[in-house]
């Protein structure tokens, strides 16, 4: 930091210092709002594989589990934005494949498949190449609709 920008130093119980620009200008930190967007999608698509009896087929083992413990998997990778909400590219897959087998892909492959048909799952593996960034009011929507369909979706299973 350079000399001529003074900092003070803060007190243990103090909050911790704000940020600063170059003008020494406070600037406030945006709510993370991928992170919403992912709690809220990850919500809507374990809903949206769940049976009305409470409990779903896993995507890549086709265990039959309770809606608790379904995980949000994604058969392309999150770090790809322009697949990361896209609806068939999420599923719900039990933890032990999504979390200690690395997704069980050759699995998921197969699921998808049979699921939406060979065409489709080309086309997504293509959308991987692609670039997008979203904007944040962009993000606010999403969050909002997803919402939305997520709650519609608990009270008609009950759940």
């Amino acid at each position: 930091m350079p000399y001529y920008i003074k900092r003070t130093k803060a007190k243990k119980k103090d909050k911790p210092l704000p940020l600063f620009d170059k003008a020494g200008i406070t600037v406030k930190k945006k709510p993370d709002l991928v992170a919403k967007l992912d709690k809220v999608f990850s919500r809507y698509i374990r809903l949206r594989d769940c049976m009305p009896n409470g409990y779903f087929r896993c995507i890549s083992c086709g265990q039959i589990k309770p809606f608790e413990q379904a995980d949000c998997g994604h058969y392309i990778n999150r770090q790809h934005m322009s697949t990361r909400f896209d609806e068939m590219n999420c599923n719900a897959q039990c933890r032990k494949c999504n979390r200690f087998m690395e997704g069980n892909m050759q699995g998921y492959r197969q699921g998808l498949v049979a699921k939406y048909g060979e065409q489709r799952v080309l086309l997504l593996e293509a959308k991987k190449k692609q670039t997008r960034k979203y904007a944040d009011f962009e993000y606010e929507q999403l969050i909002k609709y997803y919402k939305a369909l997520g709650d519609k979706l608990r009270k008609e299973k009950g759940l």
